[in-house]
Order: structure tokens, then sequence, then C-alpha cells
């Protein structure tokens, strides 16, 4: 399969935080990133855009994103949304869903290829485990619209062959390079493209004691959490400031890893 034209729509995840690379734009790689130098091996027109920006919820990403890729044309289109709406303190899923399958719609109607993605699953513990449920949810809602509309799916909630944990960032929050490098090989292998990108060797992360656990919590809390619930207490959002990182289709540099 040959891809000519990319546009990756959605959040953090797809801008790619927490994969710095002082050298790119908004100082992040991350999977998108990876796919398209291998899709630009390819062929010698390839074009990428990537319009995620971080802190989006799926209503902005709908309204922000979905028709500046449309009027890209371009044959493959990924969506990742829906991660920052479910949580939030209060979330109609369904409804969230309904706003997903339209725009999944407008975005199948127009020939290109789509990927979407389930959120991953955080397991019963930690911050995220009170939010468990309702990311099981959403996911089954985005396996539906998958199946609705012919789309390709890369199911993170069925990933089990590695620990999550080492493959996310230090705020807990987002990918690390290594989880990054995981998804872009998923991807790749959804879209039947055939690569090179290496296989991460992702290691659990070490166990800490008691007193470890409490003072690497505690580091967290300060560093990420507060100035997290701080944003959302004060209407704030982490991108509020960034611009896309490649507003426009341009040309890729050849690099696989």
């Amino acid at each position: 399969m040959t891809f000519h034209r990319y546009v990756a729509l959605g959040d953090s995840f797809t801008e790619g935080v927490g994969d710095p690379d002082p050298a790119r734009p908004n100082g992040l790689r991350g999977w998108a990133d990876r796919v398209a130098a291998v899709l630009a091996e390819q062929t010698d027109d390839f074009g990428y855009a990537n319009l995620a920006i971080r802190g989006r919820k799926l209503g902005a990403i709908v309204d922000e994103q979905v028709e500046p890729a449309i009027a890209l044309e371009p044959d493959l289109i990924t969506i990742h949304g829906g991660g920052n709406d479910v949580l939030r303190p209060r979330v109609d899923i369904d409804a969230l869903a309904a706003t997903y399958d339209a725009a999944v719609a407008r975005l199948v109607a127009t020939g290109a290829r789509v990927v979407m993605f389930t959120v991953y699953d955080p397991g019963s513990g930690g911050i995220y485990g009170p939010v468990r449920g309702r990311m099981a949810i959403f996911n089954e809602w985005v396996r539906e619209i998958a199946d609705r509309h012919g789309v390709t799916l890369v199911d993170m909630w069925r990933m089990r062959d590695v620990e999550i944990a080492g493959a996310m960032d230090t705020d807990r929050m987002h990918l690390n390079a290594l989880g990054h490098t995981y998804i872009a090989r998923h991807v790749l292998d959804a879209l039947g493209v055939t690569h090179s990108v290496p296989a991460p060797v992702i290691e659990p992360l070490p166990t800490l004691d008691r007193r470890g656990q409490w003072a690497a919590n505690a580091q967290w809390t300060r560093e990420f959490l507060v100035p997290w619930v701080h944003r959302r207490v004060t209407g704030r959002s982490s991108g509020d400031t960034v611009s896309p990182k490649h507003p426009d289709l341009s040309r890729v540099s050849r690099e696989v890893g």
C-alpha cells in the first residue's frame, strides 16, 4: 500500500508529547512522524500534515481539524480523540460517540483510508483506575464506529504484550519515545506497510519499596498532577498557546527508528 498525502488529527497523543526532539516543530517527534518517515520512502511525492494539538477534546478536534484536513485532500487520515473528554468529571459518552461517528463519516466520505484508535487500558489502580470503566465504554463505541465505516482500528486497549508503565513518560499521561515507536509499528502493520521500524525493548519499571513509591508519587503530584488540576479548574489547556506542528502538507526526511 502506497500513500501520497497523510494528515494526522488529534490531541497530545498524535502531536507527539512525551517524545522530545528539539530539532522538530513543537520540539516533538512522536509516532505519527515515524509513520510519515516510513511512508515517505514509498513514493517521491509524499506529503505529511499534523494538525494535532495537545489538550484538545474531541469537539475541538472536530471543529478545528476536520475541515482543514479534508481541504488537503489526503489519501490517509489518522484520528485520535476522546481521551481528554473521558478524563473530565462529567462526560456524556453517548453524545461524544455521536460526534465522533459524524466526523469519521465525513472523513471516510473523502475516499481516504482512515485509522482510529481506542484508548489504552490503564488498569484498575493509579489515578485512572476510577475512570477505567468509562474508558472501556468509550472504546466499545470506537470499535462500533470503526466497524460501521470500514475504518482501520488500532486497538490499544488490547495491547497486552508490553508493560504500559515502561512505555509512559515521567508525567504518567503520555507515551515516551519507546511507546511512540511501539505505536508507529502497530499503525504501519495495520496499514499493511512494509517497514523496518525497530521493535522497542520496553522493560518493566523497577520495583520500589514503600518509601520509594511515596517519594516518587509525591514528586509526580507536585510536577504534573497539581498543574494538570489547576488547568482544569481555571479552564485552561496545555495547548492554548500551541499551533499545529505541520499545518500544511510538507516533505518528510526519510528516517526510520
